[in-house]
């Protein structure tokens, strides 16, 4: 699964711990998540989405 979030997270001058301070997780779930390591809950993506200002179809790519 590829992601967009470090392009999102740029785009709003977020580091990876503000980010994960908005979104209630350590940064190294954010370091996981912009290098697809880790499939997030549905929770946690919509969290995030939401604090990037898109939808979670926007955010994450995946792949077959």
């Amino acid at each position: 699964m590829k992601t967009r979030i470090k392009e999102l997270r740029a785009k709003y001058n977020f580091t990876q711990e503000q980010l994960a301070k908005k979104v209630d997780v350590r940064r190294e779930t954010i370091v996981f998540l912009e290098k697809g390591k880790y499939n997030p809950s549905l929770k946690l993506a919509h969290d995030v989405a939401k604090a990037l200002k898109t939808t979670i179809e926007e955010l994450f790519i995946f792949e077959k």
